[in-house]
């Protein structure tokens, strides 16, 4: 079994907390978060069309999809929901998987 397929977030539900505001940008996005400050550069418009697509998917992996990222390239994508996750960026997202 490889890496990508054992990890779990591929099938938890995330989405962009409450206190988190992007403003787009030609580059991709900012990401602001009001609680704590921090102002995140989101640097490619995939990745910001992913961040957006988790509010309405039922998983990571569902979000990928609809973002029509490819499958080769997800472990690149998984790192950066990682680190936005770390910062509060993300949380986990509420309701039913």
């Amino acid at each position: 079994m490889s890496t990508l397929t054992a990890d779990t977030m591929l099938d938890e539900r995330w989405e962009l907390s409450a206190s988190v505001a992007l403003r787009p940008e030609p580059f991709g996005a900012l990401a602001y978060h009001f609680g704590n400050r921090r102002l995140t550069f989101l640097k490619r418009p995939e990745l910001v069309a992913v961040v957006r697509a988790l509010a309405g998917a039922a998983s990571v992996r569902a979000a990928l999809e609809a973002a029509e990222v490819p499958a080769a390239q997800w472990p690149a994508y998984l790192a950066a929901l990682r680190g936005l996750a770390t910062s509060d960026m993300l949380r986990p997202g509420g309701g039913n998987t």
